[in-house]
Parts: C-alpha cells; structure tokens; sequence
C-alpha cells in the first residue's frame, strides 16, 4: 500500500536531500503556488497533495543532478510513497530529463510554474521593493523576451506548460504572480 505523506514528515524528506537554501526556498515557493493553483481550480480536496508534489518535485536535484527526475522516482518507490506523487515528480521534467508527460491538472500545472516561479523570483529581486506584491505582468514579460537574463528558466519549458493548459503565457504568468503574492517569502 503506496502513502502519502504530512508536511511535516515531507519537510524532513526535502532536508534530507537538500541543504541549499535557494532549493529549499524554490520548493516552498513551487509548494505554495501548487496549493494556490488547487483552489483556484477547483482542487479544494487535494490542496495538500497538490503542495506536497510542489514541495518535493527536486527532491533528487542538489544530490543527484545528472540524474534529475529520474533518481526522485526510485528514492520514492523506495519509500513507498504514492505513485502519483512519483509520476508527478517525475512528469515535471518532461522533454528535458524523462519522457514521462504530465497527465493530470496537477502535472501540467507543476511543469509549468517549476521554471516561471524562478523566473518571477528573479524579476521581483531586481525591484526596488525585492517583492512581488507590487510586480506587474509587463515587467516580467520584458525580461521574459531577454534570453540572458535568469538563462536558467526555460522559456520553451514555460511555453509548453501553459499550452498544455491552454493558457495563453500571459495569463500563466499574471496567475502565477497572484498566487507568488500569498506567500510569505515573497
């Protein structure tokens, strides 16, 4: 029987794994605006599950880099945990590290706010403010089309995300800034 995990004992995981303070902030970033995203779409009853697979979904990443999506699967199995919580994980690096493809709202949604979340982090630094409370779309959008700036975030991984949605980019993004502005690192 495959389990789900508390926060607390997901929090523990997540440590065990990572030590980075720029990974431990990105999973709770991606964690917060996955439980954001159950609300606003309807999701209500999988809030947590929804914040669990955000929290853990680079669980293998500091450790294991080369083998990113695919290492996370095999220390999840290992700890019995739900295999949609695997899947998810996993479908997260879709056309980059596995072919595993993001099935449901959840996987779509986690595959496309993964890299937007880092690249809104980076615009809101820049700001005066250091905040997201008072970014707008337009400024991410401008730094969105200069390729050099937060190189990292893939802009083709975002674009893809928001297409398997349906969501135009610019909608993916301005959601993705509501739900950045609920938490409290932001």
């Amino acid at each position: 029987m495959s389990r789900t995990l508390q926060r607390e004992d997901a929090l523990k995981l997540l440590r065990k794994y990572n030590q980075e303070p720029f990974h431990l902030l990105h999973a709770e970033i991606v964690e917060g605006v996955m439980r954001y995203f159950a609300y606003e779409l309807g999701f209500s009853e999988e809030v947590d599950f929804w914040g669990t697979a955000g929290l853990l979904h680079d669980l293998d990443f500091e450790q294991y880099p080369l083998e990113h999506c695919i290492k996370v699967q095999e220390i999840m199995r290992g700890l019995d945990l739900d295999e949609r919580l695997i899947h998810a994980a996993a479908s997260h690096g879709y056309a980059v590290t596995v072919d595993i493809e993001p099935v449901h709202t959840m996987e779509k949604v986690l595959y496309a706010v993964d890299e937007l979340t880092g690249l809104i982090g980076a615009v809101a630094r820049m700001r005066p403010s250091k905040s997201v409370q008072d970014l707008e779309l337009s400024s991410v959008k401008k730094k969105y089309k200069t390729p050099n700036f937060a190189a990292g975030c893939s802009r083709e991984v975002i674009e893809r995300g928001a297409a398997m949605l349906g969501w135009p980019v610019d909608d993916l993004i301005s959601r993705t800034i509501l739900a950045m502005r609920t938490l409290p690192c932001c």
